[in-house]
């Protein structure tokens, strides 16, 4: 079950009216192509790409992110937050905190920025694009993966953790309304999602190592998460973006 193919009839009927998902076979990256979509003014606030497979998956920082056939569910999605523009560092966050919702039969916890762990190790990744007056959010689960289709032994998979009844078009849509009850309810001014996150944080309280974009290295203990969704060490340095390893 884990590998049935996706089905665009099931993924809607489960899905709430503010979703539009478009199921597509083969494709180089959805988040390239809904990104191209917004930029053609093509796309609207809740439209859905979900690809079978795509020939180059993009994670964050340019990095690729690929995985054998129907073994993840890849996506991405397009939301008009209407939060300052200064908030929407939170976007991601919001994003993490969701896909481990829906996954917290396996006891996932989000590791800033943009990962989601089960026993330390990584099952998702996702990347989150300003586009116009939008943002793109692209996800990728590990679903199928056997240990050697794995990319690095440092990730997992749902079958890896036990999974074995569900399928991507039970999981895609389950995610997608949760995370729009969550996007809806911060968009309107509520911070609960914080909260939440620094509760299902596997960052906050480790030692970590911080490698910045320009090189830099700096080695501390993450302390909190700010109002702006960045990371805040132990020293009151705050983290905008950059890498990090849990240390322990």
């Amino acid at each position: 079950m884990l590998r049935a193919p996706l089905d665009s009839s099931a993924i809607t009927a489960a899905l709430s009216r503010y979703w539009r998902v478009s199921v597509v076979d083969l494709t180089a990256s959805t988040q390239s192509d809904l990104v191209a979509l917004v930029h053609q003014e093509s796309a609207h606030a809740g439209d859905v790409i979900v690809a079978e497979y795509q020939s180059a998956g993009r994670g964050r920082l340019s990095r690729s992110f690929d995985a054998p056939k129907s073994t993840a569910l890849l996506f991405s999605f397009y939301i008009k937050p209407q939060r300052t523009n200064d908030d929407w560092g939170w976007i991601p966050l919001i994003a993490g905190v969701s896909v481990a919702q829906t996954l917290s039969h396996f006891d996932a916890q989000v590791k800033w920025p943009n990962d989601i762990l089960i026993r330390d190790k990584k099952v998702s990744g996702l990347i989150a694009e300003v586009v116009g007056d939008g943002i793109v959010v692209g996800i990728g689960i590990n679903i199928a993966m056997t240990p050697s289709e794995l990319p690095v032994s440092t990730a997992t998979s749902l079958f890896i953790e036990g999974a074995t009844n569900m399928t991507r078009n039970e999981l895609l849509p389950n995610l997608l309304n949760l995370f729009e009850r969550n996007f809806r309810d911060w968009d309107r001014g509520s911070d609960e999602i914080m909260d939440t996150y620094r509760q299902m944080s596997a960052t906050i309280g480790r030692e970590v190592q911080v490698h910045y974009p320009d090189g830099r290295i700096e080695r501390d203990t993450a302390a909190s998460i700010s109002g702006n969704g960045e990371l805040i060490l132990a020293n009151g340095a705050h983290v905008q973006a950059g890498d990090v390893l849990h240390l322990r």
